[in-house]
């Protein structure tokens, strides 16, 4: 060896022992992947679960600690109808569903790739996301039939860990038939769920047994060794949608739980399952552009059409109604009303016809009039519902009709969700809204998986139990850490309604809260029910997407803090649950050097307005903090502004 080539040997052995992070490994049958941070490890192996079956598992550890225990990978496929139709060689017998086909793969070949970019998003919870991980793949094929292959993709963020399977074009053109997966989630003994059954229901903590129905994804994860984690679905487009089920037979254990078989058609991959990792609940917020980072980008060239902004529903369905809310909204900075169901008829008929307006009144004169508020500066757009049935007839007629008319987005209502067949639709609804320059709006039981980088006309979607279910105080302190991780939620923010559960000042800091470009706002009110409270003035100052977002405080199911800024001003948004409570907010995000003015919006029962929220102003600056005093059901909103 040449002393040059002993140099190069030490040096690469010293910058191998300071990074001491090797981000992927092999060591013996297993291999092993590590986040860039070097804190998650991924392990891979295959190991002979009985006599003649050699099955694929893996494990998760964050710091030494485990997160997934040894756990099952497998999807099944049963292609015996294509195998015959194309005299091939049958894999999956008839009735077996294909059980046991991914038993005894071979590995063929091992890629590693490591990626570190920055890209903006159109809109989001921060202005720059960085797409950071290091990947393997492992490339497999059937023993008994060398021209099926499936590569299971790894990728390890420092956020989480997400994997998939990908079928490689076949050679023979052969068709896929996913009839489950059969990926396992083995967790510690004593692990806490935070399950909801359906996309818009209550959560309930439980543990690992004993489900009334299968859980909803994020799965939220207390861990007994002090982590949490979120188990997610990413990239659902061309799929049957999966939720999660308990194992019958291996304790503290999920699986995945497809909503039906699927149809594939080769080169493709299943979605992304995805476990989020973290010390603390909140970063699992602050984190969640993990679910973006697993889209592709969007195709889309010009965005400038693409404007959030806060929504106020027209319930009257009349040209007074429409203009009443219009000069409501542009005087209040809400930037869009909303004409719900029933402008065009019945909305579950496909009798309703969604390109002619029954409703009294002149739809046309009201998108002009809010156009005419561009003139103070204030223009109001218009946002159509159109429900699926209509959708599903009318969709290539009305897209095209709508952008003539000059409406902004199209709110889609009652979707159907879980098959494979209408998830492809709702993909290709998405894609031709996006083509016509229509912003979206998906209700009701829809719920995002990042899906938005893609397609970001589609705005926010409902899959949330919101406002317009009433629920209590602590089903709100739960939502940041459970559904708002799979990103954008309408919400329907109240305000005037007496069935009302919460404070006043507890409905301005959801705001800040819930996120959703597109944020409902004022849901069941209508502009009369406003009396001159000045605490409305945050409805017209807080912004609905983001450059930065902090959780100051993360007790799920006790009280939330979240900091959110937009170019120099910050917006935090406090609730409590159904208890009152006292808390301290340390003014540590904003940056040093620097003078603001906090107006703070508190709920005070001395205030003589209906709304009770008091209104005052400090002179605040960072090392700061200010003293909270939470009611029963309550919260504080604040807007940090910026001294000139």
């Amino acid at each position: 060896m040449t002393i040059q080539t002993k140099f190069q040997a030490c040096f690469l052995i010293l910058i191998a022992t300071l990074l001491s992070v090797r981000p992927t490994f092999s060591q013996g049958t297993e291999t092993r992947l590590q986040s860039p941070d070097g804190k998650l490890e991924l392990v891979f192996s295959q190991k002979e679960v009985s006599p003649g079956k050699r099955q694929m598992l893996y494990r998760v550890d964050y710091q030494k600690k485990p997160v997934i225990l040894e756990s099952g990978l497998g999807i099944q496929i049963d292609n015996h109808v294509f195998e015959h139709a194309m005299a091939h060689k049958v894999t999956t017998p008839p009735g077996t569903l294909g059980v046991n086909w991914c038993d005894n793969l071979v590995i063929k070949n091992v890629v590693t790739t490591t990626k570190d970019t920055t890209w903006k998003p159109v809109y989001g919870e921060r202005s720059q996301i960085r797409d950071n991980y290091n990947q393997v793949e492992i490339q497999l094929q059937k023993e008994d039939s060398p021209d099926y292959t499936v590569s299971v993709i790894f990728r390890a963020y420092n956020a989480g860990i997400a994997f998939r399977y990908f079928f490689p074009e076949h050679p023979n053109g052969m068709y896929y038939r996913v009839m489950a997966e059969n990926s396992e989630f083995a967790l510690p003994a004593n692990t806490k769920a935070w399950y909801t059954a359906w996309a818009q229901g209550p959560y309930s903590a439980l543990p690992l047994a004993n489900w009334p129905e299968n859980s909803e994804r994020p799965l939220t994860l207390s861990l007994p060794n002090g982590l949490y984690a979120s188990l997610a679905e990413a990239q659902l487009t061309d799929y049957a949608m999966t939720k999660f089920k308990l194992s019958p037979d291996k304790p503290s254990t999920v699986l995945t739980s497809m909503y039906e078989s699927a149809d594939l058609m080769s080169d493709v991959g299943t979605p992304w399952r995805v476990i989020m990792v973290a010390e603390r609940l909140g970063q699992l917020l602050e984190n969640n552009d993990i679910m973006l980072n697993l889209n592709p980008p969007t195709t889309l060239q010009n965005t400038d059409w693409i404007k959030p902004g806060k929504v106020m529903r027209e319930v009257t369905l009349t040209d007074a109604g429409a203009n009443a809310c219009i000069d409501f909204a542009a005087a209040h900075n809400l930037q869009y009303i909303l004409f719900d169901w029933k402008w065009y008829g019945p909305a579950f008929s496909f009798n309703s016809d969604a390109t002619k307006v029954v409703a009294k009144m002149d739809l046309q004169k009201i998108i002009d009039y809010g156009k005419s508020k561009e003139r103070s500066g204030a223009p109001v757009g218009v946002i159509l519902y159109v429900n699926l049935q209509a959708l599903y007839k009318q969709m290539d007629e009305i897209f095209p009709l709508y952008k003539k008319w000059g409406v902004k987005g199209v709110k889609f209502g009652f979707v159907e969700v879980g098959s494979h067949r209408w998830t492809t639709w709702l993909t290709e609804a998405k894609r031709k809204a996006m083509e016509n320059g229509l912003m979206v709006n998906i209700h009701d039981e829809y719920r995002p998986t990042g899906t938005s980088r893609t397609y970001p006309n589609v705005m926010t979607q409902e899959g949330i139990r919101g406002n317009e279910e009433f629920p209590d105080a602590t089903h709100d302190t739960v939502l940041p850490f459970t559904r708002y991780l799979a990103g954008a939620g309408d919400y329907t923010i109240c305000y005037y309604d007496k069935r009302l559960k919460n404070t006043h000042a507890h409905q301005l800091a959801m705001n800040v809260i819930s996120y959703s470009p597109l944020q409902s706002v004022f849901w069941y009110d209508k502009p009369e029910l406003y009396g001159g409270e000045p605490e409305i003035e945050f409805f017209a100052k807080v912004p609905t997407v983001w450059d930065d977002t902090k959780v100051i405080h993360d007790a799920i199911g006790e009280y939330v803090t979240i900091a959110r800024r937009r170019g120099d001003d910050w917006f935090v948004g406090t609730i409590s649950n159904n208890d009152g409570r006292s808390l301290t907010l340390p003014l540590d995000f904003l940056p040093k050097g620097k003078t603001y003015t906090a107006h703070i919006y508190s709920d005070d029962p001395t205030v003589k307005t209906k709304t009770q929220v008091r209104v005052s102003t400090k002179s605040v600056k960072a090392g700061q903090s200010l003293d909270m005093n939470l009611l029963p059901r309550g919260g504080q909103a604040v807007w940090i502004s910026l001294d000139k």
